[in-house]
């Protein structure tokens, strides 16, 4: 029996040196670099609606009423995301000197712009919502008491960096 165990005890030492283990490479600051996450244009509507669920979540439990999902904002948003990486930088002005004012303009929109998210990133777009509510500025956009629409977009690189803009607004909708 001490013969047969010892064999075993052999055979699992011997097969577990074979196994292969492989480390997720690193950044210079000793972080895993990022995987690229690829969305899909059949994507879309979910993506979108899982962001309005996700930013109606935090606005109830921060005590703000629910956005609804405006598509002039959405083309807004579109829009800079497009040209945020056109111009491979995450800023809030167009390449046409445009700002989000001017943006929300240009597509029709009649209500009042309350504010404009942006980012530039390799992370989904619950990764990326959770980062802008970390930091007090993009946090307040998003929860906003006088915002009731929004517009979310991106935009992907062939590289896979994905630049993503949320656009707040106050329409004039029923019951407001």
């Amino acid at each position: 029996m001490t013969r047969l165990l010892s064999i075993f005890l052999g055979l699992a030492l011997t097969l577990s040196a074979c196994a292969t283990y492989t480390v997720a490479p690193t950044g210079s600051d000793g972080k895993p670099l990022p995987k690229v996450y690829r969305i899909n244009s059949s994507d879309r509507a979910q993506i979108q609606f899982r962001v309005l669920d996700s930013v109606n979540a935090l606005r109830k439990a921060a005590g703000a009423g629910a956005v609804e999902l405006n598509s002039e904002l959405v083309a807004a948003a579109e829009t800079h995301s497009r040209d945020m990486s056109v111009q491979n930088r995450p800023w809030h002005f167009g390449s046409d000197g445009s700002s989000p004012l001017d943006r929300v303009r240009r597509v029709g929109y009649k209500g009042r712009l309350t504010g404009e998210n942006i980012s530039e990133t390799y992370e989904t777009e619950l990764e990326t919502l959770a980062a802008w509510m970390e930091t007090p500025d993009t946090r307040s956009v998003i929860l906003d008491p006088s915002a009731n629409e929004l517009g979310i977009a991106w935009y992907q690189d062939r590289g896979g960096k994905i630049w993503w803009t949320l656009v707040m607004g106050r329409g004039a909708r029923a019951g407001s």
